[in-house]
């Protein structure tokens, strides 16, 4: 009798290979699927938090614009109605009086179509701790209807109440004017001016004064190019 050949038997090792490597593809398309719907959740996530950081920056531009010009003295949009002021490229008369180290924008304010004011910021580096910014709101009449500090570096206790949240000396400008403030008296009291000074700190409110005095001069020098702004030429 002969026998029959039994059916060669493959090599273990070879046979586990291609069992092998299906597993190792079917692992990579998970984590290749894992990996893409992080992304995509990552990227959502990160679209609704860049869009309520930019609103939650858009109310509070706002609230400050509305703090130094109140709401009741316009309808219009402000942030639509902003323009640039550029150091580098001056499109207004002495501009300089601004002090502005970088561009800024500054908001145009109407009622019923007809301009009421305009809100501008300024800087002065001579803080007792170095630059100060500042927002003024400022009607068509002239008269200063809010100032208040954006930035500074101010001393606590001390130049610091220059911040409404420290005191209330930043609202002696309110009401204020060319025309109704000689210009003699755009200081400190102790500089024979109409202005008071913070116990053991003088630097501060005198920088903020000269700097406030110097953005009624602006104003008074750009009132009709600043309340009127150039007529936009249609698209074609």
């Amino acid at each position: 009798m002969i026998d029959e050949e039994q059916p060669a038997q493959g090599n273990p090792a070879q046979q586990r290979e291609p069992s092998l490597l299906g597993s190792i593809r079917q692992h990579s398309v998970r984590l290749g699927l894992f990996a893409l719907g992080a992304a995509l959740l990552l990227a959502l996530v990160n679209t609704g938090t860049a869009q309520r950081i930019a609103e939650q920056e858009r109310l509070a531009e706002l609230e400050a614009l509305n703090a130094v010009l109140p709401p009741t003295a316009h309808d219009n949009d402000l942030l639509a109605d902003s323009f640039m002021l550029t150091p580098a490229n001056p499109v207004f008369a002495h501009q300089e009086l601004l002090g502005l180290s970088s561009a800024r924008p500054a908001y145009r304010a109407s009622l019923n179509g007809e301009s009421t004011g305009v809100i501008l910021p300024l800087e002065t580096p001579e803080g007792y701790s170095g630059t100060i910014v500042l927002l003024i709101g400022i009607n068509a009449n002239g008269a200063i209807t809010g100032v208040r500090a954006l930035d500074h570096n101010e001393t606590p206790g001390l130049g610091d109440k220059i911040d409404l949240r420290k005191s209330p000396w930043i609202l002696t400008f309110d009401n204020r004017s060319q025309d109704n403030t000689d210009p003699v008296l755009w200081r400190v009291k102790k500089d024979g001016g109409e202005f008071g000074q913070f116990v053991g700190a003088t630097i501060t409110p005198r920088a903020v004064v000269a700097a406030v005095s110097k953005a009624l001069t602006f104003f008074a020098e750009n009132r009709a190019a600043l309340l009127n702004p150039p007529v936009r030429e249609p698209n074609p």
